[in-house]
């Protein structure tokens, strides 16, 4: 009788769990710590990792019908919302989630995961993306013109994109008429958008978009937090025309052959944070391009990869300045590059890169831990017979140390003559046999404290 009880107990707490489980995974307007909550199971996602469940996020272009998706539900709701996505590995083709969220305080875009997403499960992903290259304009995942977004994972959450099918077919290294956006100036991508709305199957003359995994444009007061980025087929993670963006706690991950694969690019943005980040990739771990003011970069680990880089700059027309950037205890491991600041010969536009501080940096294994590049050119028929028309100036680079694998550790090599350039307490040694040496053109560099490899003459 007793045991009969027990099992009572148990088949009764059982249903009531199932019960509650059920009810909230069901429910599109549910409370989220009391505030309206959009379950996107309740828009018909699966989220099994085998069903395209673009329909519930997408806009439809063609009709501009947007009812069916849980985005517009949410956008249109008010106070603080927030759109769910349970456990599980969905997959979708490109994807826009625009606003303006009018009536929203804030909005929250909260990607969960099961456990096993900490170690790479077969579920771990929250979004996935598809690999028919046909299937994309631009960019996989786009959010747009919403104030106070928050993309925020859980259990390692991440966007999975898919881009082994991708890089194959990725030219940008060698040819010069790559045109890879964000990185082409606003108006040729603001072009490009627009163009994009009339069709959904854009190919660039590079032979393939540009399929960043995912875009933030126009977004004020931006929070990206504890999700990951994995396999991306361009950039990570862009920025484009931000304001006060705080990312941490992110993860980016794809192998080092990886061509054009990012960790975050920023362009025409200001306010950006990005902090405590680990960023494994096969290009730059972080790039800041033109246009952009007020970057802080703290404690992110970065390798493989490129490195951490300004620019490039002065590629395109009506490029902005770039301004008040600040690098901070950061670690590099095994990188092609340190900190490297680069811009191309020619430039039809003026502009200036100023007011930059590198400080507190662990260079371990890195190629080229401290580079100044006015001569940029990833191509093999470079002609170099112009000055780049970006001015560099007061710059400092402040308490860097470690391992290079080449002996030049500090190559300083500016167009018109930069203005302003501080090393101080730099401790660079060479991994193999003999000493680091520096290399300086164009520039009176100053010095400070403790200097290896020996200052330019």
């Amino acid at each position: 009788m007793e045991a009969r009880l027990r099992l009572l107990v148990v088949v009764v707490v059982a249903a009531l769990c199932a019960a509650v489980a059920s009810a909230a995974g069901n429910s599109s307007l549910a409370g989220y710590h009391g505030n309206p909550t959009f379950n996107v199971r309740n828009y018909g996602a699966k989220g099994n990792g085998q069903t395209d469940d673009s329909k519930v996020f997408r806009v439809r272009r063609r009709d501009m019908q947007a009812l069916m998706s849980a985005w517009k539900s949410a956008c249109a709701a008010s106070g603080a919302v927030t759109l769910v996505l349970p456990p599980g590995t969905y997959y979708i083709g490109p994807v826009q989630f625009h606003g303006p969220c009018s009536k929203a305080s804030t909005m929250t875009f909260l990607m969960q995961a099961s456990i096993a997403a900490r170690q790479f499960g077969p579920h771990y992903g929250t979004l996935k993306a598809a690999t028919d290259l046909k299937r994309f304009g631009n960019d996989w995942i786009e959010f747009g013109w919403v104030n106070h977004l928050t993309i925020s994972g859980q259990n390692g959450a991440a966007f999975d994109g898919q881009g082994a099918a991708s890089w194959p077919f990725n030219k940008c290294p060698i040819r010069k008429d790559c045109k890879v956006l964000p990185t082409v100036s606003f108006f040729f991508f603001f072009l490009a958008y627009v163009q994009q709305q009339a069709s959904s199957n854009i190919l660039h003359d590079n032979g393939l978009a540009s399929m960043q995994s995912v875009l933030f444009v126009n977004n004020n007061n931006l929070v990206v937090q504890n999700v990951a980025s994995v396999n991306s087929k361009f950039f990570h993670m862009a920025l484009l025309q931000c304001s006060n963006v705080k990312i941490s706690g992110v993860r980016i991950s794809a192998p080092e052959s990886s061509p054009n694969t990012d960790g975050f690019h920023i362009e025409r943005s200001n306010g950006v944070s990005i902090a405590d980040t680990n960023i494994a990739t096969g290009d730059d771990c972080i790039s800041i391009g033109q246009g952009n003011d007020n970057i802080d970069v703290a404690r992110v680990h970065c390798g493989p990869g490129h490195g951490m880089s300004v620019g490039s700059l002065g590629r395109y027309v009506g490029e902005g300045d770039v301004t008040r950037i600040h690098v901070r205890d950061m670690t590099f491991h095994g990188t092609m590059n340190g900190v490297r600041i680069k811009t191309w010969e020619n430039s039809p536009t003026k502009s200036n890169a100023a007011h930059m501080v590198f400080e507190n940096l662990v260079m371990n294994d890195v190629q080229n831990p401290i580079i100044i590049d006015q001569k940029y050119c990833p191509y093999y028929n470079c002609e170099h017979k112009f000055v780049s028309g970006v001015t560099i100036k007061d710059v400092q680079f402040k308490n860097i140390k470690g391992t290079a694998t080449t002996p030049v550790a500090v190559l300083l090599k500016c167009g018109v003559p930069c203005q302003g350039v501080v090393l101080q307490d730099v401790d660079l040694r060479y991994k193999g046999k003999g000493v680091t040496s520096s290399k300086c053109e164009n520039i009176k560099a100053k010095y400070a404290g403790f200097q290896n490899p020996k200052p330019c003459p």
